[in-house]
Formats: C-alpha cells, sequence, structure tokens
C-alpha cells in the first residue's frame, strides 16, 4: 500500500513544531517530498544489486532480494509502442505524452508468433552482423538499435512476405516507470489556513469545491428565493454547458437562488473532460426570463492543473514511511536553516541504513 501524503506531511509538521523548529509549507513540501521519493527509488536498484552479491536467506520475510522485488514490481509496465513511423517505435507514454521509461528492460518483438526478444547493439555492431549470413537479422532473432528514446527494429515488419503496415504493436516494451510525484493539494480556508485536499489529483480535473464561484453576475427577474439544488448538464432541465470536447460528462452543480440572484454555486461532481475555456450558462425560461443567461467560463484556475486543488499520494510503500519522514526532516532542515534537524536526520538515516546492510 501506498504513503498517505498528509500522514507524512502532518507527522513533518507536528515534529517541527514540537521542537519549535518553523513551518515548512505546502510547496516546499511537494517539491522536497518529490525529490526524497526519487533518491529513495533509486536506491532500490542499488540496494538490489548490493543484495544479489551478499548471501542470501529462503526464510519467508526475511530475504532482502525478495523485499528490493516487491517494492520494485509496482513500477513494472509491459506496454506497445506509443507511435511508431518507418520502423521506428517510441517507447511508451504517460498520460501527459512524456517519456514513461525510467528503467528499460527488454524489448520484444510481437510481430512475430513467440514475440522474441529483440537484441540491441550499437550502430557499429548492427553493420558488423549484416555482413555475416550467420548473424543478420530474422524474424526469429530480431535487433534493435536505440537513439532518443526510440528502437528502430530490424527486420523491418514492411519487408515481410506477405507485406503488412507497421503497428505500435509490433513491439512491446518491458520497463520500470517512474513514479507519480506526491502532492499535497489544499484548499485556503475563511481564516487563511490551509485546508487538507483528498481528491485525487488529475490535471483536467475540475475543482470539487468552490471551483465555478467566479464571474457570477446574473439576476433572475424572479423575487423569489429557492433552496440549493442540484442540475446536470445536459440531462436537467434548465442548465447547459458548451464545452469544446464532446465527450465531457459527469458535471454536477448545486446553487441557491437567493432575492432573484444565484448564490453558492458549487460543484458536486467534477465530471470529465472539461477543457479551459467551457462556458457554463442557465435556459432563462425555467427561471422567469427570456434566452440564455451566462454563469461562468471554466478558466486554468477551475481545474487542478491550475490551482492547489487535489492530492497524490506516495508511490513508495508503507515500509518506507520512516526513511521518507526523516529525509523530509533532513531537507526541512535546510529550507528552514536550522544544521541540527539536519545532522540529527542524516545520523538517524545512516544507522538506519547501517542495520539494513549489515
Amino acid at each position: 500500500m501506498a504513503i498517505n501524503v498528509n500522514t507524512v506531511y502532518n507527522t513533518v509538521l507536528t515534529i517541527l513544531n514540537k521542537e519549535q523548529r518553523g513551518y515548512l509549507t505546502p510547496y516546499e513540501f511537494n517539491k522536497v517530498a518529490n525529490q526524497v521519493q526519487l533518491e529513495i527509488f533509486e536506491n532500490y536498484f542499488e540496494d538490489y544489486n548490493q543484495f544479489l552479491r551478499m548471501p542470501k536467506t529462503d526464510e519467508e520475510f526475511a530475504s532482502r532480494v525478495a523485499h528490493i522485488e516487491e517494492e520494485i514490481q509496482v513500477f513494472e509496465e509491459y506496454k506497445s509502442a506509443s507511435s511508431h513511423a518507418g520502423g521506428v517505435y517510441d517507447f511508451p507514454q504517460d498520460s501527459n505524452n512524456k517519456n514513461e521509461v525510467y528503467r528499460l528492460g527488454s524489448i520484444y518483438f510481437n510481430a512475430v508468433p513467440g514475440t522474441p526478444q529483440i537484441e540491441l547493439v550499437g550502430r557499429k555492431e548492427y553493420k558488423q552482423q549484416l555482413m555475416s549470413p550467420l548473424t543478420q537479422p530474422s524474424k526469429s532473432f530480431p535487433i534493435g538499435i536505440l537513439k532518443n528514446d526510440k528502437v528502430e527494429v530490424y527486420p523491418k515488419v514492411t519487408t515481410f512476405n506477405p507485406v503488412r503496415a507497421t503497428s505500435i504493436d509490433d513491439v512491446k516494451f518491458s520497463y520500470i516507470k517512474k513514479p507519480s510525484s506526491p502532492r499535497w493539494g489544499y484548499q485556503v480556508g475563511s481564516l487563511g489556513q490551509f485546508t487538507y485536499d483528498p481528491t485525487v489529483f488529475q490535471p483536467d480535473l475540475l475543482n470539487s469545491n468552490g471551483g465555478l464561484v467566479q464571474n457570477i453576475s446574473p439576476n433572475f427577474t424572479t423575487a423569489t428565493s429557492q433552496a440549493p439544488i442540484i442540475v446536470t448538464p445536459g440531462t436537467t432541465t434548465g442548465i447547459t454547458i458548451t464545452t469544446l470536447n464532446p465527450v465531457a460528462t459527469g458535471l454536477t452543480l448545486t446553487f441557491s437562488i437567493t432575492n432573484g440572484q444565484i448564490d453558492q454555486l458549487q460543484i458536486k461532481n467534477p465530471g470529465k473532460g472539461y477543457s479551459n475555456g467551457d462556458a457554463i450558462s442557465f435556459n432563462g425560461a425555467n427561471f422567469g426570463q427570456s434566452g440564455t443567461i451566462a454563469v461562468c467560463t471554466l478558466s486554468a484556475s477551475s481545474f487542478n492543473s491550475g490551482s492547489t486543488f487535489g492530492s497524490t499520494d506516495f508511490e513508495i510503500s508503507e515500509s518506507m514511511q520512516p526513511e521518507v519522514v526523516l529525509e523530509i526532516l533532513k531537507y526541512s532542515g535546510v529550507i528552514i536553516r536550522d544544521p541540527q534537524i539536519v545532522q540529527v536526520a542524516q545520523q538517524e538515516l545512516l544507522q538506519e541504513e547501517a542495520n539494513e546492510k549489515r
């Protein structure tokens, strides 16, 4: 199970406040937490290499090798190429269209039966293999050249008989992905305090608490008031949404009408697929007016990516929580300029590491 980012932040703040050492802002915490997770994640591979060379035990729950393998397997992926062109296949990408491969394992030629592993060679070695009839690449023994997060595979699918077009599924990548950056998301309370937002962060997700409370200007001609009602664009009479994305769905709003004016307009369910610039409007006929009443337009601050809303937990396992807290405290000492915190945290970490590798 992953480490809860709110638990870690509260633990760090409790220790700092108890010792009256200062305060770590959410922005500082998020930056430090990401650095700490990457350091611990990278150490997995160094420890794995070391433990493989050390005496091993087969006792249950005591094998260091098995423990590291358990930590790493969470990040293992087996995916097709993200794109292809002329026998060149791009590494898999994440939801932000960035290279997802942190450590490459093996590449497989899925275009032929049996999915043989592609032997990765350099340009010089490739030229040498072409010169020999015995080492030339074939369907059973394909070779590939890596360059700029792409792999060029031989033999090319376009040379097959019968001829066939290339596909992203021709090549499969086995790799370790990079962990997602932890994020302590928050809302600002009436007193200026930071309140934890447990909503799972998604860049294109609408903020779920007051994300639409902006640009509210229309007054209804009717002087009546109405208790809070829930409306859903496209299904509830009286409200529509004009979206740039035809697959956008799920948005649910709640609002009141007080003395003929919209009041407390908030998002009840943020839905998905909406875009910056989408407009929300009411059908005036349902509220004693004619025509369409513009309410507000979605802006960058309406979405998680343009705000402080939405949180992301650490992806490393809960067993690493003590080390995460100590590492963050070490960096916290640097940020608030307290060398004693750095020294204490560093000593604890060195002792823990020595015990693990003894």
